[in-house]
């Protein structure tokens, strides 16, 4: 894994409301060519969150304009068999082959992610650092349903295929952005997370979603990124930071209190050099958004980093193990909000580098 340090640049989620590729690419290349992130664009159903990363995977059909699983027709168990069949191609013979035929993520589902590739080739400035992001398995898996509409994630088999599948995908982004020769973040993305403890999933457990982050992040890890993980509300932070993740990203505008509960816990991840994503500018609440100014962001961030340094962590390790985004993706705001949710994460990030003359 290479080398990286956020010293609170920005960078964003992913999603924006556009509908084009190369617009959206070159917007968020303007206010964040330090680490792009490819833009998902959630307005075209095959870049919905659930749709986006489905490809490859077996026994799936569209049914009423959502995805669901066919696992109990006959031909399932052939598409089974020929999905680890490709799966094992790619982890014991590491054939690339395979790794193309039925994991990439294609253009007609990711056309952001194609987009960046040919913003970067066709001579915008190298950047720190290159962002992607998979939907991740407790989410995919519990927006996934079969026939009978019972969740893929309480299906061992369809949970297995579900993380295999995930996790293949993060590995192929690394290896399509790793000829730039920069670092490759990959963020897991649960906003679904926000729905563990609840009486609907009683039944699922930490170590079994920690178990299927896991597998995913070691993927990550051995093909050379930076592990990431994603949600945009509030959850049980132990259970995401007591994984190997490398970046924690959340909502700090409007769930810092909630994260702070778990001292132990983020104290230990600072110290092993985890780097927090403070996603400070809000864009669950467009009244909120057209309020805030990058003075009053700034002034919001660096509460919390009081907060934090009052509990004996230390400021300088903050400032290099911090990252700038918006509290979540844009793709729900209007095309000017969105733009100015673009605007603020550069202009906090700018202010917070000017002010304590962080270099990079």
């Amino acid at each position: 894994m290479m080398e990286f340090s956020g010293n609170c640049l920005p960078t964003t989620i992913g999603s924006l409301p556009h509908t084009d590729a190369r617009e959206a690419t070159q917007l968020m290349l303007r206010y964040t060519p330090h680490i792009p992130a490819w833009v998902q664009m959630p307005k075209l159903p095959k870049e919905d969150m659930l749709a986006q990363f489905i490809e490859g995977i077996p026994g799936l059909v569209y049914h009423e304009g959502s995805p669901h699983f066919l696992n109990e027709e006959q031909e399932f168990e052939n598409e089974v068999l020929a999905f680890y069949e490709d799966d094992l191609s790619v982890t014991e013979k590491a054939s690339s082959t395979h790794l193309e035929k039925r994991f990439a993520v294609s253009p007609e589902y990711a056309s952001g992610l194609y987009a960046l590739i040919d913003a970067l080739k066709d001579g915008s400035p190298l950047p720190f650092a290159i962002k992607g992001q998979i939907t991740g398995p407790f989410t995919l898996g519990t927006g996934l349903k079969d026939k009978a509409k019972r969740y893929a994630y309480y299906d061992p088999t369809l949970k297995d295929i579900i993380v295999k599948s995930l996790a293949m995908k993060a590995k192929w982004q690394v290896k399509k952005f790793k000829p730039f020769g920069v670092p490759v973040i990959i963020s897991i993305d649960e906003p679904g997370l926000v729905g563990y403890g609840s009486s609907i999933f009683i039944s699922v457990s930490k170590e079994d979603i920690q178990k299927s982050l896991g597998e995913i992040i070691g993927f990550i890890h051995k093909e050379g990124g930076i592990a990431a993980a994603h949600c945009c509300e509030n959850t049980d932070w132990a259970l995401l930071l007591n994984t190997d993740i490398d970046i924690l990203s959340f909502d700090a505008y409007g769930f810092f209190d909630n994260l702070l509960i778990y001292e132990k816990e983020l104290r230990g991840f600072i110290e092993r050099g985890g780097i927090i994503a403070w996603g400070i500018v809000p864009t669950h609440d467009s009244d909120l958004l057209s309020r805030e100014t990058g003075n009053s962001l700034v002034s919001k961030w660096k509460h919390g980093i009081q907060r934090l340094t009052e509990k004996g962590i230390e400021f300088e390790k903050l400032l290099k193990q911090s990252l700038i985004t918006p509290s979540c993706g844009a793709g729900s705001l209007s095309l000017e909000l969105a733009e100015k949710t673009l605007s603020l994460t550069r202009e906090v990030s700018d202010k917070i580098r000017k002010e304590y003359l962080i270099s990079q």
